[in-house]
């Protein structure tokens, strides 16, 4: 199972983890934040887990982008 963990209170809206990770971000009209897809969210981090094993590269892509350092990547 892949689980991804964001901090999106700590985003700084650069666009990186939506071009690295279309499938799993896209960025918010409202603040200019990005949004990981199909997450919860529970004291400020937003988590997504998903069997889908085609997703780790992207993802892992978002984290290794991402100059927040605010996207974490397990595989479990």
């Amino acid at each position: 199972m892949l689980v991804v963990t964001y901090q999106r209170k700590k985003c700084i809206g650069c666009n990186y983890c939506v071009e690295a990770a279309p499938e799993l971000f896209r960025m918010s009209r409202r603040d200019g934040k990005a949004v990981l897809l199909n997450s919860s969210e529970k004291k400020g981090f937003f988590t997504l887990k998903t069997r889908e094993m085609h997703l780790v590269s992207q993802a892992e892509q978002a984290k290794e982008v991402c100059p927040a350092k605010i996207i974490h990547v397990k595989l479990v």
